[in-house]
């Protein structure tokens, strides 16, 4: 069968006429021609799946412009736009390679991400340029490592915003209980496999540190009365976020993206510190976020943040969330992701503002307060070494 082209006619009164569509133009309708061939048909030829090469599963690179509903009031894009777009290339870069190889398909299913700092703001009308590469793979986990750079499309000019260490693991599309084995990556160094065995095992024993944590429960703070809150305390800028998952949260298969869950823990967040500092505040860095568990599509999940360290010029808000799964019986609420934002304050031009100091009333604050205190000097400490290792230009 060969395909052509042919222009419609309509038969009126002694000739032919082309048929007008409702613009008043002639238009075209194809349809299928035989084509007489005096040669049996053959056996038609098998379909055959196409898979890149292994070599071309390694990278991913998108971009997007940034639009004012990607961002505050203030024009600085929010930090959980720039997450889902991070995330949305983790997982495609991700699925692609665990499918590499013939075997069960499965998706790749966000588990965990790692400390993610926020370089420099990113503003509307900015295009986001996002790369992600496979770095590490274990018996049933992909690292993917993304790098996202912002374009000032008038002048050209670029800067990096973001760097970020996802982990996903493959899950069968029969059984999405059921993790699959991830297909060997090859490595142009054995210092490379030796380095991401090292980050493997250091993420895993932190997300066995976070697991036994999961019993702690922060109660919804719906319609609080504030004005009989002081300012200042945890009670007073505690908030949550209540979204019933939909469809459009959710991939093919019913579960919520991972993008989706960071982008409204971020909101959240920005709510706490925007209450607390009452002045535009922006995403300095994202802890650790460790999802514990899948979010089914028609669940209703609960958002809940506070605040539990402050320095002079950085907010901590520990972001946790539960998943509801109504229409199941079987199962009840469960602590589906949890993790810590740093947000900064900024004055209309764009420089850091000192933050009020957090006032803590019970003895339950004090010690998130200190906890918080120990991972902000940890991380203070660590960017210094970061520094002093990095050999000074004469």
């Amino acid at each position: 069968m060969t395909r052509r082209w042919i222009q419609a006619f309509k038969f009126s009164r002694n000739l032919l006429t082309p048929v007008w569509d409702f613009w008043g133009a002639p238009f075209l309708i194809p349809i299928w021609v035989p084509q007489i061939s005096n040669e049996s048909p053959g056996p038609s030829p098998p379909k055959r799946e196409e898979r890149l090469p292994s070599d071309q599963n390694r990278n991913v690179n998108h971009s997007g412009i940034m639009r004012p509903d990607d961002a505050n009031i203030a024009g600085n894009v929010h930090g959980g736009t720039i997450l889902k777009m991070i995330e949305e290339a983790g997982a495609i870069i991700s699925t692609r390679h665990c499918n590499s190889q013939k075997g069960e398909t499965c998706v790749a299913a966000l588990a965990r991400v790692e400390r993610t700092d926020f370089l420099s703001p990113m503003c509307i009308g900015e295009v986001a340029h996002v790369s992600a590469e496979i770095t590490y793979t274990s018996k049933h986990s992909v690292e993917v490592q993304v790098t996202v750079m912002s374009e000032n499309i008038l002048t050209g000019a670029r800067r990096v915003t973001n760097k970020a260490a996802l982990w996903y693991v493959p899950l069968s599309l029969k059984n999405v209980d059921k993790v699959l084995e991830v297909p060997p990556l090859s490595y142009t160094r054995k210092e490379q496999e030796e380095e991401g065995r090292k980050r493997y095992e250091a993420q895993k024993l932190e997300r066995m540190e976070t697991k036994w944590k999961n019993g702690d429960v922060m109660q919804p703070s719906i319609n609080p009365d504030r004005q009989t809150k002081e300012p200042y305390t945890v009670s007073y800028s505690q908030s949550t976020l209540i979204h019933l998952v939909g469809p459009s949260d959710c991939t093919l298969h019913g579960f919520v993206h991972g993008g989706v869950t960071m982008k409204l823990m971020d909101e959240v967040a920005g709510i706490v510190a925007a209450r607390h500092c009452k002045t535009n505040i922006v995403t300095a860095s994202v802890d650790a976020i460790n999802f514990h568990d899948k979010i089914r599509k028609g669940c209703v999940i609960t958002i809940s943040g506070r605040m539990t360290f402050t320095s002079n010029k950085s907010m901590e808000i520990e972001v946790l969330v539960d998943a509801d799964p109504v229409a199941l019986h079987s199962q009840g609420r469960y602590r589906a992701a949890s993790a810590f934002v740093t947000y900064v304050s900024l004055s209309k031009e764009g420089k850091t503002l000192p933050v009020p100091q957090l006032l803590v009333e019970t003895e339950e604050e004090k010690k998130r307060f200190e906890e918080g205190k120990g991972r902000y000097l940890q991380m203070k400490a660590k960017r210094q070494a970061q520094i002093d290792a990095t050999p000074q230009q004469q």
